[in-house]
């Protein structure tokens, strides 16, 4: 299916420009359930929040929802009370046109840090935005919340359940200020399988925990990370629960529908050439797995190193001991896309077969730690020149 043709039961959707951005550029989207929706959240650890990640924080408790509005090109961040009257009143408006109650939108905002929102031109593009709702317009959607994405990203998995067979759609956007714990990016998903709030809260934090958090393009974490899913119902099944017999298979499809959208994220890193998967096996524990390929993500001489296809493994290894893990330096094998550059702590191949493994645009970095049978992987992008020039002009 082509992602132009994308729908989804009892959801419609729609992107056009309000005038946030210059030249025209979509930057206002609205995201719509015809029938009151299941909802859960996970929102950003920056202790600094944005005005419509506080907003949405306490609107979430209620599990309930049936429309998201989302503007980029502006964060509504650090702009005191009257950003949070703004994002209240972008909220507003947007009930009062599709006449549902005010409680029941979420307001996403991402862009420059700083200003306040240009509320003139969102009050005046609102009552266009729902009128151009239409369940076959995700992609105006996905291309309205961009900031310096280079493609709008889009993500679907179908799930049978017994004799019906449902929907799950993520879109999401970040290219840049990526760092897990809580990764710094919007996404919303939506789906038209009918379950519960403690058994969706549950999944998409699951699914979050395995895929944007762990993804790494900065080492900078955001003020407005939002990942929001809403669950309609309109398939018509009995609502599952933790403990339903398609339970795991929906959490394994929303899992497969939030790493397939970090992916994207890592693929267009601000300036990125390379794709990086750092995978780490033969850990005594997941958690210790984890840190030492955070470490090797994280990594700016990894990254630039990968950018300029230099077979420098002494700086992955570098990054293993000072993960904070405890390893043992002559059981340490190192791998890129499959050739063996480290056994036993010491080089083991020689630069001619190294270039040519570095000039691919996808690089696996694979690390046998030798002391266990646990195993975990990030995924990061190379760091380039591009990556400063975007953020170096990005207010100007």
């Amino acid at each position: 299916m082509k992602k132009e043709d994308i729908t989804i039961q009892g959801f419609r959707f729609a992107g056009i420009s309000a005038g946030i951005k210059q030249q025209g550029k979509k930057d206002i989207a609205l995201i719509f359930s015809e029938t009151l929706a299941t909802v859960a959240g996970v929102f950003t650890t920056n202790r600094i929040k944005a005005a419509p990640v506080r907003l949405d924080i306490k609107r979430i408790r209620s599990g309930k929802g049936q429309a998201i509005i989302i503007n980029s090109g502006n964060a509504n961040a650090c702009t005191g009370d009257e950003g949070l009257r703004d994002a209240s009143e972008m909220a507003e408006c947007v009930a009062r046109e599709l006449n549902i109650g005010p409680e029941h939108v979420y307001v996403s905002s991402t862009g420059i840090i700083g200003r306040p929102l240009p509320m003139a031109r969102i009050r005046k593009a609102i009552p266009s935005l729902v009128k151009r709702l239409s369940p076959s317009s995700i992609m105006d959607t996905a291309t309205a919340i961009m900031t310096t994405d280079t493609f709008p990203k889009v993500s679907l998995r179908k799930l049978k359940l017994s004799r019906t067979t449902g929907t799950i759609v993520g879109i999401a956007k970040g290219a840049g200020m990526i760092c897990p714990n809580m990764a710094t990016m919007l996404c919303f998903i939506l789906t038209d399988i009918a379950i519960r709030h403690d058994a969706l809260d549950r999944a998409i934090r699951g699914a979050v925990r395995r895929s944007f958090n762990r993804l790494i393009i900065d080492n900078d974490m955001s003020t407005n990370d939002t990942v929001i899913i809403m669950a309609n119902g309109r398939l018509g099944n009995k609502p599952l629960t933790k403990d339903s017999p398609f339970y795991r298979r929906f959490e394994e499809a929303l899992s497969e529908v939030t790493y397939e959208l970090a992916r994207m994220i890592a693929i267009d890193g601000e300036g990125a050439t390379k794709l990086i998967n750092v995978i780490v096996k033969g850990a005594r524990t997941e958690s210790d797995a984890e840190r030492v390929a955070r470490a090797i993500a994280q990594s700016m001489l990894v990254k630039t190193a990968i950018y300029g296809e230099d077979p420098n493994w002494g700086r992955i290894m570098a990054a293993i001991g000072y993960s904070g893990v405890d390893v043992l330096e002559d059981r340490i094998d190192i791998y890129i896309n499959g050739r063996k550059y480290v056994a036993g702590g010491r080089g083991s191949d020689n630069k001619k077969r190294r270039d040519r493994a570095l000039a691919k645009r996808e690089i696996n970095i694979t690390v046998d730690l030798g002391l266990g049978n646990r195993s975990a992987s990030v995924l990061t992008c190379d760091l380039t020149e591009g990556y400063i020039r975007i953020n170096s002009e990005y207010t100007s």
